[in-house]
């Protein structure tokens, strides 16, 4: 737990007289700061609000630990604005980041990298985890998650899009024959993704869309593994772009239905607070939005259909 975080969401509560209005004001969701408050009370070992559906009130616990939070907090600020006068904060700042497989493996690696060349004195602990992190519960800072659409309740930053594309590998094309039609789908393995089109792939052509049902000898939860997959033959696997750039230039790959698109998905990153963001965060942020943006180096070069060869 961030204890002082904690304690920020406790005393703007009490000012505030409602959880409600002190998420606001902290700019995080209302579910988080009630979290925050029950991890301070559980450390605490008391119980530091009455609550009813109509009003919150502070215990006597609470009212001795209002003041003392207070002390704690203002301390805090000293001692920032301290180190901050000898330095910019980017310079010296710890991030825990996590994201997918995939994506830290493939972008986020040589971006983290490029960040901690301009700032050589940050410290970076990256997670690459294929599941939802808790931020709060695990200390996360930031978040880069890939998805149609968030969570209303989260706070994020909308980083860059990631587009998909079908693709298999030349041999398997030239053993099954290239799609010619979404239809044509059914008659192929088709590997696939345990959250994202597991049993049906959505594609659309001109105003035109179609849901078609798949099935094939592989899903997995990482798309590097259906990667290697497709690679080997073993079939017809929905890839991001940021993944299969260089197995597409590379004649690795190829595209299926180079006519039909996926839906796009967006980049986000995901924090906790605006308000209460490390600058080493905000920092870090603004040099992805930056480096990745609307059209992100990975889409730069076309790809190139199935069939087609240098």
């Amino acid at each position: 737990m961030d204890r002082l975080t904690a304690m920020t969401v406790f005393v703007e509560v009490a000012q505030r007289g409602s959880v409600t209005a002190a998420a606001q004001a902290l700019e995080i969701s209302r579910p988080m700061a009630t979290r925050y408050l029950a991890e301070l009370e559980n450390w605490l070992g008391a119980r530091l609000f009455h609550r009813t559906t109509r009003r919150i009130a502070l215990t006597s616990a609470g009212e001795e630990a209002l003041q003392r939070c207070r002390q704690l907090l203002d301390l805090g600020g000293e001692l920032r604005a301290a180190v901050g006068a000898q330095g910019d904060p980017r310079e010296q700042g710890q991030l825990r980041l996590t994201c997918s497989s995939s994506f830290g493996q493939s972008q986020l690696a040589a971006a983290v990298a490029a960040y901690a060349r301009l700032h050589p004195g940050v410290r970076i602990d990256m997670l690459l985890l294929d599941r939802t992190v808790d931020l709060v519960e695990e200390r996360i800072d930031l978040a880069i998650r890939i998805a149609h659409e968030l969570d209303p309740g989260l706070v994020a930053r909308k980083l860059s899009v990631c587009r998909s594309l079908l693709c298999a590998s030349p041999a398997y094309l030239r053993e099954r024959g290239a799609p010619k039609r979404p239809e044509d789908l059914a008659g192929h393995d088709c590997l696939s993704h345990h959250f994202v089109g597991k049993t049906r792939w959505r594609l659309s052509r001109r105003g035109q869309e179609v849901e078609m049902p798949v099935r094939g000898g592989l899903a997995s939860n990482d798309a590097a593994a259906l990667m290697a997959a497709a690679r080997e033959g073993m079939g017809i696997a929905m890839l991001p772009t940021y993944l299969i750039a260089e197995a597409l230039r590379g004649g690795e790959l190829s595209v299926v239905l180079p006519d039909w698109q996926v839906p796009e998905m967006g980049v986000f990153g995901v924090y906790a607070s605006r308000r209460l963001m490390p600058p080493i965060a905000r920092s870090f942020l603004d040099f992805l939005v930056e480096r990745f943006g609307a059209a992100p180096p990975w889409d730069r070069e076309p790809a190139r259909p199935a069939g087609r060869r240098r």
